[in-house]
């Protein structure tokens, strides 16, 4: 087999990558946790308050309540994404971070998994910040919400696998403008996080279905106002395979770019 696709090797040493990666956060956190507050937090209060004025209820639920779960998973989507590409980016392609590393003991694959797993963190803290935003507003009214957590990191992961793609594909950071225009806006429109997907046309709500926020959002909004989801299993399912199946070409595409 073709070293490019050959089957990943994982070991633990990936948490050195995540230790580095989270001594260089340490420096900026507060600005850093306050940039990824700032904006799911101006949509939440602004459009929930706002909007919410003029809509009573959306499916038996306070508007903003509605769309405060919604932006938990979109802020969890928004800080993989940008933590993998453009600070990705940087330690790849401007800092050569990743060069330097593999000049340790450790391989690409570990490189590239300890990336992973460290946006996918980085970004767990933004969507419970989130999280815990809509509780202190009471809008989170079951002791299920807790169960949004472990759904909050495995969104994490699946968004962090699409945009290690992104980072291996890219020359440049104008490139990841693609992927923000023509991924990231269709979804935060599509998939159930300002509206319910039942207002869409049918061949829209169907695309909706195969996109991974549409199946995270399934998950959160349910568990956050105190139901069980009705496709959890799916759901979990359809992320599941966007973070094996993103790593693994995400993997592949980063061998063919720096061992090639």
């Amino acid at each position: 087999m073709n070293s490019q696709w050959a089957i990943p090797q994982l070991s633990w040493r990936f948490r050195h990558i995540w230790q580095r990666n989270s001594l260089v956060w340490r420096k900026l956190a507060i600005p850093s946790m306050l940039g990824n507050l700032a904006d799911p937090l101006l949509y939440m209060l602004g459009l929930g308050y706002g909007l919410g004025r003029m809509l009573e209820t959306v499916d038996g639920i306070s508007y903003i309540g509605f769309l405060a779960s919604g932006i938990i998973c979109s802020s969890t989507m928004m800080s993989a994404s940008f933590e993998t590409m453009y600070s990705g980016f940087s330690r790849m392609h401007i800092q050569k971070t990743w060069e330097t590393l593999l000049n340790a003991p450790l391989t690409l694959d570990d490189v590239v998994l300890g990336e992973l797993i460290w946006a996918a963190s980085k970004s767990f803290l933004s969507g419970c910040a989130v999280l815990i935003v809509a509780t202190a507003l009471g809008l989170v009214p079951s002791w299920l919400a807790v169960i949004v957590l472990p759904v909050i990191l495995l969104t994490g992961l699946a968004f962090s696998s699409l945009g290690l793609i992104m980072t291996a594909l890219s020359p440049s950071y104008d490139f990841f403008m693609y992927y923000f225009t023509l991924g990231v806006t269709p979804m935060m429109l599509l998939c159930g996080v300002f509206f319910p997907l039942e207002q869409l046309p049918l061949f829209a709500q169907q695309l909706a279905q195969c996109l991974p926020l549409t199946h995270a959002v399934s998950l959160v909004r349910p568990l956050v106002h105190g139901m069980v989801p009705t496709h959890y299993f799916l759901n979990i399912a359809v992320l599941s395979l966007y973070t094996v199946i993103g790593f693994y070409l995400a993997l592949a595409c980063t061998r063919r770019r720096l061992l090639q």
